[in-house]
C-alpha cells in the first residue's frame, strides 16, 4: 500500500526520457504514369503530315529549279547595271568637273576679251581724236579730195571757224551701205584736237543762233542746197552704238543733255544732276530701269 501511494504521489518527470519518435508529416505522392502516345494512330498521322508537306514542297522545288537560271540571269543583269551605273556616275562627276573648269576658263576668257576690246576701243578712239564728220552730204560726179577740202573750208567759213588747207591732215568720203542713197558722210581729219573741238563748237553755235540750220548750201553746193547736213565727232562703232542708245535713254527718261566729247558719250538729267559717262550697253539698260 505504501508503495502504491508513493508511486501515485511522486513523479520523476525530469528523469524521464521521451523515447517516442516525433510524428512525421512528410507524405509521398504517387505520380501518375505517363500515357504512351507512340501508338499506331499517331505514327500514321505523322506520316500523313510528312507526305502532305512533301507533296506541297515538291512542285515548289521544281518551279524553283526552273526559275533559278532566270533569277541568276536577272541577278547578273542587275550586277552589270550596278557596275554600269557606277561607271556612269563616275563619268558624270568627271564631266561636271570639266564643265566647271570650262566655265571658270570661259569667265576668264570673257574678262580678257573685255580688256582687249577696251584697249582696241581706246586705240580707235585715239586715232579719231582729231576727226569730225559731216553727214548727209550730196555726192558730186567724179568727186576728188580737193573738192572735199573745198567743201570743208566753205563750211568752216560759214560757221566762223576759218580753217585752212594746211589744217586738214586728210579727208575722205565713207562708202554708203545703202546703194540707193547717194548722200553719205565725209570724214575730216584735222591737224589737232583743238581745231576739231573749235569746229564742232562753232557748228553747234551756228545751228543754235540761226533759224536756217546747216545745209548743203553752206558747203558750196549750187544744187540740192537745202539738203540738211550734220556735223559731229567721228565715233567708233561701239561709240556710235552707245550714242544711239544714250539719245534713246535721254528721250525716254527725260534727260536734258546728251553729248559726245573726245569719242566718249555723256548724259545729264538736268543742271542739278551729275554728268554720267556712258561706257556700256548694260549701263544704259540699268539707267532705263531706274524710276
Amino acid at each position: 500500500m505504501e508503495d502504491m501511494s508513493k508511486s501515485l504521489s511522486e513523479s520523476n518527470i525530469p528523469g524521464q526520457t521521451d523515447q517516442r519518435t516525433p510524428p512525421n508529416f512528410v507524405f509521398q505522392r504517387s505520380k501518375r504514369p505517363r500515357e504512351c502516345y507512340c501508338d499506331s494512330d499517331f505514327l500514321d498521322f505523322k506520316e500523313e503530315v510528312k507526305t502532305l508537306i512533301s507533296s506541297l514542297m515538291s512542285p515548289q522545288q521544281e518551279e524553283l529549279k526552273k526559275i533559278y537560271p532566270t533569277l541568276m540571269a536577272i541577278k547578273s543583269t542587275n550586277d552589270n547595271i550596278e557596275v554600269a551605273m557606277a561607271s556612269l556616275s563616275a563619268q558624270n562627276e568627271e564631266l561636271k568637273r570639266k564643265i566647271q573648269q570650262l566655265e571658270i576658263q570661259s569667265t576668264k576668257d570673257r574678262n580678257y576679251i573685255t580688256i582687249l576690246e577696251d584697249k582696241i576701243e581706246d586705240l580707235q578712239r585715239g586715232s579719231r581724236r582729231a576727226n569730225f564728220e559731216i553727214k548727209n552730204v550730196p555726192k558730186l560726179v567724179k568727186e576728188s579730195k580737193e573738192e572735199l577740202i573745198k567743201m570743208a573750208i566753205s563750211l568752216s567759213n560759214e560757221i566762223g571757224s576759218n580753217i585752212s588747207h594746211t589744217d586738214i591732215s586728210d579727208i575722205f568720203r565713207v562708202q554708203n551701205k545703202r546703194a540707193k542713197t547717194k548722200n553719205s558722210t565725209i570724214v575730216v581729219e584735222m591737224s589737232s584736237t583743238i581745231l576739231k573741238a573749235d569746229f564742232l563748237k562753232k557748228s553747234r553755235d551756228f545751228n543754235r543762233k540761226h533759224n536756217e540750220k546747216l545745209c548743203a548750201k553752206h558747203l558750196g553746193f549750187k544744187t540740192e542746197e537745202s539738203t540738211p547736213v550734220y556735223v559731229s565727232e567721228q565715233l567708233t562703232v561701239k561709240g556710235a552704238r552707245l550714242h544711239f542708245l544714250a539719245r534713246d535713254l535721254a528721250k525716254s527718261k527725260g534727260y536734258k543733255y546728251c553729248w559726245t566729247a573726245y569719242g566718249k558719250i555723256y548724259v545729264k538729267k538736268d543742271d542739278n544732276f551729275p554728268t554720267i559717262a556712258i561706257s556700256s550697253e548694260s549701263q544704259v539698260h540699268n539707267l532705263l530701269q531706274l524710276k
